[in-house]
């Protein structure tokens, strides 16, 4: 067994001087088989520790779960971390924001509007005790003082930009040793204005979060805890992406030439991202600081290895500055080869509206309209539908996020939250269907934890509408639609309306990575063989969906397209290559 300690100068691991470089990859972001690979190259960078958060509302997606299976198989992730001869730190938050939905608190904690959201309220404590419950064997029983990788363990997260509840971030750290933490505690927060003493206590070692001005910001840091290691606990190398803006890089030189500043202080380091992986599925977060922006389905994040696992020029360049201060390994991983490319065809369709019942069954609700949350629906999409007796303006108090409007199974109309919209002129009555996608949950800031759906007092000329059905959509079934889809066979390259899910197939020799680009279509999600790969746009910046190896099996192959307003085509193409966008010039 091993102790790991933090010193008046250095952290200390069995009682010598030990500088911890780390980078940051989140195993929720990772398909499980790819871990190991993903980690061995953070090994041949140089580096000697991996670090993750814990993402509460993915392992409890209803209230009472904790799943563990799959993708969620953290002990399993800190395993292989160990297997590596490498150590782990773990962030369990209980908010993480990581650009994940919600910042990774479950939406069904909120449903309760007297529930508090990161401070010492009861109802709030209660919930994240039983979260933290659930949690802490897998990461006690992988202490480094158990024979494990676990050395550290930090308390919430960036908590002086949001608040300063010091009975809160006790409680945490009570939770955690009566739990059985017995590895150092940390905060994290950005070394600015009073945020570093404002998320932390005098028992926690206080480390900052930045991604440029090394110096200036660890002499900062020094300032506020006087002795111990100096640890840049998030170095931002990169950034995230949202729809409609272009794709973020940094220079690979500049970024090392600060990681190479912060090295030679003596600082410890976490990269972030070392890896930034995908937001699979519906799991991306948002921000919203007047304009709502929500975050693409890749996490590339412009880290040194790229969303699908290989090294880029940062990786290399980064690889050559630890080289400077520390031995790093002789095994260099290989380059991205090219993909399976080529084109495939769609050949059958079914219009979303004619298969809702497949889909989920109506809840109805008299009274104000509900939102997602009434319905206990917490992601993707639900189709409000109520009948009308005349036309008018159709308005709402918000719409969280996007709502496509359908009068007897025709569209009217879109209305955008990032555009401001909220009302819409409809000729007539009829059946009104509504179908309102989440694009993403707020994850920084004061909006964490708000509702979805259509806000009310939704009106028609003025007047509430009070009787309404919702339908909460649930597509990890999407295959199911097959067997009503029409066929398309025979009506050459033409395009789909929507909103549809249309299928295709492909082959394979077996186990691949792919990149599939859906040029000609609009928006909606990509599905291989059931699994939901994320969101794509047409208004970018990213091109691709990247597509896991282990998603593919050898022989034929499931491609299901869930189309929200219509194609110039019915074709798709692999390409050899990712392609996340433009740059900003």
């Amino acid at each position: 067994m091993s102790t790991f300690a933090v010193g008046a100068q250095d952290f200390l691991l069995d009682g010598e001087p030990f500088r911890v470089l780390s980078g940051a990859i989140h195993y929720f972001r990772v398909h499980p088989d790819l871990w190991a690979d993903r980690i061995h190259k953070a090994r041949l960078m140089g580096l000697n520790t991996v670090e993750t958060y814990v993402p509460w509302n993915e392992h409890s997606p209803r209230p009472g779960e904790f799943l563990t299976d799959g993708q969620l198989d953290l002990g399993r992730f800190l395993d292989l971390v160990a297997a590596e001869g490498m150590k782990a730190i773990v962030r369990p938050g209980p908010f993480i924001c990581a650009e994940w939905d919600n910042g990774g608190l479950p939406a069904w904690l909120f449903r309760d509007p007297t529930v508090g959201i990161r401070t010492s309220e009861p109802g709030y404590l209660a919930a994240v005790d039983a979260f933290f419950r659930a949690l802490l064997p897998a990461v006690v029983d992988r202490q480094i003082s158990r024979g494990g990788p676990v050395i550290m363990l930090q308390i919430e997260n960036e908590y002086g930009a949001y608040g300063n509840d010091k009975a809160y971030l006790q409680h945490l750290v009570d939770l955690v040793k009566g739990g059985g933490l017995d590895v150092p505690l940390f905060s994290c927060d950005q070394p600015a204005g009073t945020m570093i003493e404002d998320g932390s206590l005098p028992e926690l070692l206080k480390t900052a979060t930045f991604g440029s001005r090394a110096a200036e910001r660890l002499a900062t840091l020094r300032n506020h805890q006087p002795t111990g290691p100096l640890m840049c606990a998030e170095f931002w190398n990169g950034w995230f992406d949202n729809w409609g803006t272009h794709h973020h890089r940094t220079d690979a030189l500049s970024a090392a030439s600060e990681l190479d500043t912060l090295l030679a202080s003596g600082a410890s380091v976490n990269i972030y991202m070392f890896h930034g992986g995908t937001n699979f599925g519906f799991t991306n977060g948002s921000n919203d600081k007047g304009i709502y922006e929500p975050t693409i389905t890749s996490y590339d994040y412009d880290a040194p290895l790229s969303e699908d696992g290989f090294p880029t020029a940062k990786y290399f360049a980064f690889r050559d500055v630890i080289a400077k201060h520390f031995p790093v390994p002789e095994e260099v991983p290989a380059v991205r080869p090219e993909a399976a490319s080529g084109s495939v065809s769609v050949t059958a369709s079914v219009p979303l509206l004619d298969v809702l019942e497949l889909l989920g069954s109506p809840l109805s609700f008299d009274g104000p309209a509900p939102t997602t949350e009434d319905a206990e629906h917490y992601r993707g999409f639900s189709v409000y539908s109520t009948t009308l007796a005349h036309g008018g303006i159709f308005a709402m108090a918000e719409v969280r996020d996007r709502a496509q409007v359908f009068l007897d199974g025709h569209s009217v109309g879109v209305l955008n939250r990032d555009h401001g919209e909220r009302a819409i002129s409809l000729p007539s009555g009829g059946l009104l269907q509504v179908l309102v996608e989440d694009q993403g949950r707020v994850n920084y800031g004061k909006r964490i934890g708000e509702v979805k759906g259509l806000i009310a007092p939704v009106t028609l000329d003025g007047a509430e509408l009070l009787k309404w059905d919702i339908r909460p959509l649930d597509l990890t079934q999407v295959g199911s639609l097959r067997a009503a889809a029409v066929s398309l066979d025979g009506l050459g390259d033409v395009g789909v309306a929507g909103p549809s899910v249309s299928f295709a197939d492909f082959d394979a020799d077996g186990p691949e990575d792919r990149y599939l680009r859906l040029d000609g279509w609009t928006k909606g999600n990509a599905f291989v063989n059931g699994f939901n790969l994320g969101r794509y746009w047409s208004r970018g910046p990213q091109r691709t969906l990247y597509i896991p190896a282990p998603l593919i099996h050898a022989g034929r192959n499931e491609l299901a397209i869930l189309e929200l307003h219509g194609s110039a085509t019915g074709k798709v193409q692999f390409v050899a290559a990712p392609d996340l966008g433009p740059d900003e010039k």
